[in-house]
């Protein structure tokens, strides 16, 4: 990426808001807001009266586009609805149109307004990467910002790919895949030498010079370049052959299987698609799904189903539209992309993208040939993909309707919540929640508890659930008292990790905060914690004892292991900070600057808990007041 929008979010000049305490929303709003509009392109954003961000556009003309809005009819249900909920406005102003494009796209990824296609997305596409900051290149997985030296080539669609891709990498071209230190510090060849991984630059096994060459056929055949590659590879076998090396002869030619191996494992090899990402939309039963192929250097490098937050009237091409824009907020563009629609921005998007992208960037919607028959290879994996999710969340929603049969609920629970506690022998309890539902997990809404208090018994997990619970389920009431947001909504069901003793203390914390109307059952393991044989334990009711092959059965095993896993990964991290923990962490007024000054003027936290007034006042930033605050901080303690 080379050129960025001049203005952001944060460092463009805004036009006020209405600071006012007035509650008024709607087109009469939204007028007086277009009346201070600039004229020229730029990024709006519409807020309710809790200023929470409603929608964000983007417009040539800022002032014509709000002034649009204001006249409070002609518009779809959508539409009108945004305008009745809003109550404020704010503007940022560009330079052209491309740069207000991209800049919509990155404040909608990042805000996710409620009436904005939003890309539901939270993971990176991983890259090939040979290093360029080390005088023998690595070739590695990277994931994140391409801040590091070298060249990258993707993204690839899974990690999975990523790493079968570079195994074969390393059959054909010999490179390293080990880090700096462990390059430095080799005195012989390993293994990936001995199994013809690694051509073993770090004892002298290749020159730099012949390794140079290998990384550069490397690199060749990921630019595409690969029947040239293999021809001078078959041209060096040869060669090898006449000389009577059959050994070098033998070790090109496992170097052309493996890569004949990549190419054969391709599925979809276009000989007219070289470097194109390739977008197709379907619609179902209100839901869209976008379906994305990955193609560089005529490779076929994964694909990934997409199911972006959408409102249900509106058609795929808009949707579409939206998903592009964001889609390539946080990662480079291809010379091509392929749509299976035809959309209202196609010239501006790819606009948009080749100023970002630093390249020329041709965004076409195929009529015809092999790449319409691609795009239309697409929009059948986007159909199949849709069916499938359908398909997942009828069969969720039919177990949960069972669920809520069996324990007696009035209707299938929308919001199911899971606690469990992890500590070893005592020690850094940490209790973790878990929100599911028809849906699936909403991993947003995970909360942890670090367990504290010297009154709470080391290993009582009866005392560990009740502060658990009772901190969750009071911050819920002070929330629902006050109106404020929903994160801490009221669950339709609390599953417990434990037997009797566990359910009987989160019924005891449920009646004292008056929600007697929750509905509360515990999970308990099976005898020698034996999957398949779980009891359900519900207050004044009789047990349960499913059949081990019931699906409600394992809908609960599957909820109470994440919130498990949840649980013993935040245990770990506790304990983990705890063994770099110091004790000058607790004392107040010390932050990390002047922790630091201390450790370096004394040596140790040790020397600092014995250090006397007038020494701690020598230090660089301690006052004689925090000096005399430290002394006293460690001589209460004895």
């Amino acid at each position: 990426m080379t050129d960025e929008p001049t203005n952001s979010a944060d460092e463009a000049p805004l036009v006020k808001r209405n600071t006012d305490a007035d509650p008024e929303t709607g087109a009469n709003v939204i007028a007086r807001h277009a009346k201070l509009a600039p004229p020229g392109p730029g990024v709006y954003r519409m807020f309710d009266a809790d200023e929470q961000v409603l929608y964000v556009g983007k417009a040539r003309h800022l002032k014509k586009r709000v002034q649009s809005y204001a006249r409070g009819s002609g518009h779809n249900n959508r539409i009108a609805h945004m305008i009745a909920d809003t109550a404020a406005m704010e503007f940022v102003t560009t330079k052209t149109e491309m740069e207000a494009l991209l800049l919509e796209a990155n404040l909608i990824k990042r805000l996710k307004p409620r009436y904005n296609v939003v890309l539901r997305d939270d993971k990176s596409f991983p890259f090939i990467l040979i290093s360029r900051d080390h005088p023998v290149p690595q070739i590695l997985k990277h994931r994140g910002a391409r801040n590091r030296k070298g060249d990258y080539f993707g993204p690839f669609a899974s990690a999975g790919a990523v790493g079968r891709t570079i195994n074969t990498l390393q059959r054909a071209f010999l490179l390293r895949s080990c880090s700096d230190g462990y390059y430095e510090a080799r005195t012989r060849p390993c293994l990936l030498y001995q199994i013809k991984r690694c051509s073993a630059p770090c004892t002298g096994e290749i020159s730099e010079d012949a390794y140079g060459a290998l990384v550069e056929e490397a690199m060749g055949f990921l630019r595409g370049e690969s029947d040239e590659v293999k021809h001078r590879l078959r041209a060096l076998m040869e060669a090898a052959s006449e000389s009577q090396n059959y050994e070098r002869a033998a070790s090109i030619r496992d170097r052309l299987t493996a890569l004949s191996h990549i190419q054969s494992h391709q599925g979809i090899n276009p000989h007219t698609v070289k470097d194109a990402d390739v977008f197709a939309a379907h619609q179902d039963a209100g839901q869209t799904c976008i379906q994305v192929f990955f193609f560089r250097a005529g490779n076929n490098w994964g694909n990934r189903a997409y199911f972006p937050r959408a409102d249900k009237a509106l058609p795929a091409e808009d949707v579409l539209e939206a998903f592009i824009a964001q889609f390539y907020d946080d990662k480079p563009a291809p010379r091509h992309i392929l749509l299976s629609h035809e959309i209202a921005g196609q010239r501006l998007l790819a606009d948009a993208l080749e100023l970002k992208a630093g390249h020329k960037v041709e965004v076409l919607t195929p009529q015809r040939g092999e790449r319409r028959e691609l795009v239309e290879h697409v929009r059948v994996n986007a159909q199949e993909a849709l069916g499938r999710r359908l398909a997942e969340h009828a069969s969720q929603r039919a177990i949960y309707t069972r669920l809520a049969e069996l324990l007696d609920l009035d209707e299938p629970p929308e919001r199911v919540e899971v606690y469990d506690i992890s500590h070893i022998s005592g020690t850094n309890p940490v209790g973790g929640m878990i929100v599911a539902g028809p849906e699936g997990f909403q991993k947003a809404q995970y909360r942890k508890f670090n367990m504290k208090g010297e009154d709470l018994t080391p290993g009582d997990d009866y005392a560990m659930m009740r502060q658990m619970l009772t901190r969750r389920f009071s911050r819920l009431l002070k929330e629902r008292e006050s109106d404020e947001d929903e994160s801490w909504s009221m669950p339709d069901l609390v599953l417990i990790d434990g037997g009797p003793g566990q359910l009987s203390a989160a019924h005891g914390v449920l009646e004292e905060l008056g929600l007697t109307d929750i509905n509360l059952a515990a999970v308990a393991k099976g005898p020698d914690r034996n999957a398949g044989r779980e009891r359900i334990y519900r207050k004044d009711k009789e047990t349960l004892l499913l059949e081990p092959r019931d699906p409600v059965l394992y809908c609960i095993q599957t909820l109470r292991d994440e919130a498990h896993r949840f649980a013993i990964g935040a245990h770990r991290m506790r304990r983990k900070k705890g063994f770099t923990a110091s004790p000058l962490d607790e004392v107040p007024g010390i932050g990390p600057t002047r922790k630091r000054a201390l450790l370096q003027h004394f040596g140790s936290a040790k020397a600092v808990s014995r250090a006397g007034v007038a020494d701690l006042e020598t230090v660089g930033g301690i006052s004689a007041q925090m000096a005399k605050t430290i002394y006293d901080f460690f001589h209460e303690r004895g």
